[in-house]
C-alpha cells in the first residue's frame, strides 16, 4: 500500500494501542525489523491487521526489497494468539519477509506441538519461523538493532514517532494540495489577461498559507536531519555487519520532504511574483484614481473657492475675516496635498521597480498630479501674499488716520503755554508728530505699492482665455489708490495748519524771549545802579587818577545807556508780537515802568557821581598848582580851600530821586576814606600857606613874630576843631544810613 492511500489520521487511535511499530532497528541483511509486541488481552486481528497494513505502507519499494524481520513478542500472549498472528503474516506482510522471530516465554508451551507445526507450514507460509527466548534473540539480531525490550540499546519512543508521523503526513498532504492550487492559479495566469475583476482575485487565495506550510516544512526537515525521526539517534551496525544508514533515508521521509519543499518554493515563487504583478496592477489602478480624485477636487471645488475670495477688504477687520476664511480654505488644500506627498511617494517607490510601461504611465501621472498641485499652491500663496500686504496696508492706513486725528487735535487746541520753554517743548512736540505722520505716509505709500503689484500679478486659472483684470481687482486697485490718496490731502491739510501753527509758535517764542530780555535789562540796570552807589565813591588822590575815574565813568553812562535803550526795544518788539498775536501787552504794565524808574534813579546818580568828579578835579588841578609854583597868590590859597570845603559838603549830601527818596554814595566809611583823602590834601595847602606866611613875616621884622606866631596857632586850632566836628558828623551820618537800610529791607520784606 502506499501512504496515499492510508493515513495515521484514520487509524490513530488503533496506531496509538502500539500493536505493531518500525523502531528503525534492522537486521544483518539491512531489512527493517517489525515488532509485533502481543500483550496478555485479546489482541483484535483487524486491527492488528490495518495496523500492519499501515506500516508496510511506509518504507519504498527498494526498502522493502531487502527484505523484513518480524519479531513477534509472545511472552504475555497464549499460543494460539501467536499462532494466529503467524498466519496472518502471510496474507499481510510482503513475500519480502524471510524470517518471523517468536520471542517464547520462560514456561513456553509444547515444544514438539509448535515447533512441528511452523516447521510444517513453512512451504506454505513462505517464510521461515522460529521460536527463540529473549536472550537468544541476539543470534539473529544484533543488541544494538533492537529495543531495551529485549535487552538490546536501540531507542524508540512510539508517542514521539506517532506525531512525527501525524506532521509528516499532513505537511505532505497540505503541500501537495497547495502545490496543485499554486500551479493551477500559476498556469491560468499565462492564458489570461493582467486585467481581471475582483472574483478573479478572489480565486488566487489558496486553502492553506504558503509560509506555513513552508514553515513546517522546514521544522520537519530539519527534524529528519538531525536524525530524530522515529524516535531514532542512529547508531553503528553489528560486527562484521553492513554500515548502517538512517531510516529516514530508507523510508524517504527526507528526500520526500526536500523535493516538496522545492516544489513548493518554486510554485510560491512564481505565485508570489503573479500576485506581485497583480498588486502592482492593482496598486497602479489606486494611484490612478486617487490621482484624478486629486486632480478632480483641485481644479474643481478647490479652485472655485480661491475664485471666491479676490478682495482685499476696506479695514484691518475685514481683512482679517478674509485671511481666516483662507486659512480655512488652506487646512481643507492641506488635506489633499497630504494625499499629493503620499501618492508621490508611492509613485517614486514603484518608479523604482517599474516596467519601462508602467514607468511611462506612472511619470505621466506624476507630472500631471504635480503640476496641478503646485499650481494650486501658488495661487494659495499668491492668495496668502496679498492679504499679508492687504492686513499691513490697512494697518497702517489705521495707524496713520489715528496719527492724523493726534495731529489736527493738537492744532485745533489753543496754546496757552506758560513761558518759552514749554512753547519750546510744543513746538517740538508738533514738529515729532508731524514726522511720524510722515514716515507713516512714506510706509503707506510702500505697502500700498506692494499692495498693488501683488494684487495686479495673481497668477491667473489655467481654464481663462485672457488674462484681463477681474472686477474684484480692479476695485481693490481703485481702492488702494483713494485710500493713499485722501491719507495724503488729509497730510497736506495738517502741514498747512502746522506750518501756521509753527510761525505762531515762534513769535510766541520770540515774545517771550523779548519779556525775558527786556527783564534782564532791568535786572543789568538795576545791578549797574547797584554798583554806581556802593562801589563809585573813591574821588581819586590826584588829578591824574581823578581824571581816569572820570572818563570811566563817562564809559559805564555809556554801557548803561546802551542797557536801557536794548530794554526799551526789546519792550517796543514785545508790543508789535503781541498786536501780531492778537493778545494783550505782557511787559507795558510792569516792566516798563521798573525800566524807566531804574534809568531815572541811574541818571540822577550818575549825574551826581559826575559832578563830584568833576568838583575833586577842580580841587586836586588847583590844589597841585599852589602846591607846585613857589609864588601863589593868597587868592589861589583860598579858591583851593573853598573847593575842598565845597567838596567835603557835596560828599555828605546824599542823593535824591525822583520820587524823593534819598541814597548815599557806599557806605559811611567809604565816604569818610574820600573825605580823609581831600582834607589831607587841604592840610598840604594849609602848610604852603604858613610857609608862605612865614616867608614874609621874616621880611617884616621880629615885630611881627610873635603876631604871626599866635596867628598860626590859631588857625591850626580852627583847623583841628573843623576835623573833630567833621569826624562826629560822619558817624552820625553813618548811624542815620545804616537805619535808613534796615528800614528798606524790613520794608521789602513786608
Amino acid at each position: 500500500m502506499s501512504a496515499v492511500t492510508m493515513e495515521a489520521t484514520t487509524i490513530l487511535p488503533i496506531l496509538k494501542k502500539k500493536l505493531a511499530f518500525l523502531s528503525g532497528g534492522k537486521d544483518r541483511r539491512s531489512g527493517l525489523i517489525l515488532n509485533i509486541p502481543l500483550s496478555s488481552d485479546q489482541t483484535s486481528m483487524e486491527e492488528l491487521s490495518a495496523t500492519l497494513d499501515y506500516l508496510l505502507s511506509i518504507p519504498s519499494e527498494k526498502c522493502k526489497a531487502r527484505g523484513f524481520t518480524v519479531i513477534v513478542d509472545g511472552r504475555k500472549s497464549q499460543w494460539n494468539t501467536v499462532k494466529t498472528v503467524v498466519l496472518m503474516l502471510q496474507n499481510v506482510i510482503p513475500p519480502e519477509v524471510s524470517l518471523v522471530c517468536v520471542v517464547k516465554p520462560d514456561e513456553f508451551w509444547d515444544k514438539k506441538v509448535t515447533h512441528f507445526c511452523f516447521w510444517k507450514e513453512k512451504d506454505r507460509l513462505g517464510f521461515e519461523v522460529i521460536l527463540v527466548s529473549a536472550n537468544k534473540l541476539t543470534r539473529y539480531i544484533e543488541p544494538c538493532q533492537l529495543t531495551d525490550d529485549f535487552g538490546g540499546s536501540l531507542d524508540y519512543d512510539h508517542s514521539d514517532w506517532l506525531n512525527k508521523r501525524l506532521v509528516f503526513e499532513k505537511f505532505t498532504k497540505e503541500s501537495t494540495s497547495l502545490l496543485d492550487e499554486l500551479s493551477i492559479i500559476n498556469d491560468a495566469d499565462k492564458s489570461s489577461s493582467m486585467d481581471k475583476d475582483k472574483s478573479a482575485d478572489c480565486a488566487l487565495l489558496p486553502s492553506f498559507d504558503p509560509e506555513t506550510v513552508l514553515q513546517t516544512g522546514h521544522e520537519l526537515l530539519s527534524e529528519l536531519q538531525q536524525r530524530r525521526f522515529n524516535g531514532s539517534e542512529g547508531g553503528g551496525g553489528g560486527q562484521g555487519g553492513p554500515a548502517w544508514c538512517p531510516m529516514e533515508e530508507e523510508l524517504l521521509a527526507q528526500p520526500q520532504v526536500m523535493k516538496l519543499l522545492d516544489s513548493l518554493r518554486e510554485q510560491y515563487t512564481r505565485y508570489q511574483e503573479l500576485c506581485r504583478q497583480r498588486n502592482k496592477r492593482t496598486q497602479l489602478d489606486e494611484i490612478h484614481a486617487k490621482v484624478m480624485q486629486v486632480v478632480t477636487w483641485l481644479q474643481g471645488p478647490g479652485s472655485e473657492l480661491l475664485k471666491t475670495q479676490q478682495t482685499i477688504g476696506d479695514s484691518i477687520r475685514s481683512a482679517q475675516a478674509l485671511q481666516q476664511r483662507h486659512e480655512e480654505i488652506e487646512s481643507q488644500h492641506s488635506e489633499w496635498f497630504a494625499v499629493y506627498v503620499e501618492l508621490n511617494q508611492q509613485i517614486a517607490a514603484l518608479l523604482s521597480t517599474g516596467e519601462e510601461e508602467e514607468v511611462a504611465e506612472l511619470k505621466a501621472l506624476q507630472q500631471q498630479l504635480s503640476d496641478v498641485c503646485y499650481r494650486q499652491a501658488a495661487q494659495l500663496e499668491s492668495r496668502q501674499n496679498v492679504l499679508q500686504a492687504a492686513q499691513g496696508f490697512h494697518s497702517t492706513t489705521q495707524e496713520l488716520s489715528q496719527q492724523l486725528d493726534g495731529l489736527l487735535g493738537m492744532l485745533c487746541a489753543d496754546v496757552a503755554p506758560a513761558d518759552g520753554a514749554a512753547i519750546q517743548q510744543n513746538l517740538k512736540l508738533l514738529e515729532e508728530k508731524l514726522q511720524t505722520v510722515e514716515a507713516g505716509l512714506t510706509s503707506l505709500r510702500q505697502k500700498g505699492a506692494l499692495l498693488l503689484e501683488q494684487t495686479c500679478s495673481q497668477p491667473s486659472w489655467p481654464l481663462e482665455e485672457t488674462e484681463s483684470p477681474t472686477t474684484e481687482q480692479q476695485d481693490s486697485v481703485q481702492h488702494i489708490q483713494s485710500v493713499m490718496e485722501d491719507m495724503q490731502l488729509r497730510k497736506q491739510r495738517c502741514e498747512d495748519m502746522v506750518d501756521v501753527r509753527r510761525l505762531k509758535m515762534l513769535q510766541m517764542v520770540q515774545l517771550f524771549k523779548c519779556e525775558e530780555d527786556a527783564l534782564q535789562a532791568v535786572e543789568w540796570l538795576s545791578e549797574l545802579l547797584d554798583a554806581l552807589l556802593k562801589t563809585h565813591v573813591r574821588l581819586g588822590d590826584d588829578s591824574q587818577e581823578t581824571r581816569t575815574m572820570l572818563d570811566k565813568h563817562r564809559k559805564f553812562v555809556d554801557v548803561a545807556q546802551s542797557t536801557y535803550d536794548y530794554g526799551r526795544q526789546l519792550l517796543q518788539a514785545t508790543v508789535v508780537l503781541c498786536q501780531s498775536l492778537r493778545c494783550t501787552t505782557r511787559s507795558s504794565g510792569d516792566t516798563l515802568p521798573r525800566l524807566n524808574r531804574v534809568w531815572k534813579q541811574f541818571s540822577v546818580s550818575a549825574e551826581e557821581r559826575q559832578q563830584r568828579l568833576e568838583l575833586a578835579l577842580n580841587f586836586h588841578t588847583a590844589a597841585e598848582r599852589v602846591l607846585q609854583q613857589e609864588r601863589v597868590e593868597a587868592e589861589s590859597l583860598d579858591e583851593v580851600d573853598s573847593l575842598g570845603k565845597t567838596l567835603l559838603d557835596r560828599l555828605t549830601m546824599p542823593v535824591i530821586f525822583p520820587d524823593g527818596s534819598e541814597q548815599f554814595f557806599g557806605s559811611p566809611t567809604d565816604t569818610a576814606a574820600a573825605a580823609e583823602g581831600v582834607r589831607e590834601r587841604l592840610l598840604l595847602v594849609e602848610e604852603r600857606r604858613l610857609q608862605l606866611q612865614e616867608a614874609r613875616l621874616h621880611n617884616d621884622g621880629d615885630e611881627r613874630e610873635e603876631e604871626v606866631l599866635n596867628g598860626q596857632d590859631a588857625r591850626l586850632d580852627v583847623i583841628g576843631e573843623e576835623l573833630s566836628e567833621k569826624e562826629d558828623q560822619d558817624e552820625e551820618e553813618e548811624d542815620v544810613g545804616q537805619q535808613d537800610e534796615d528800614l528798606e529791607r524790613a520794608t521789602q520784606d513786608c
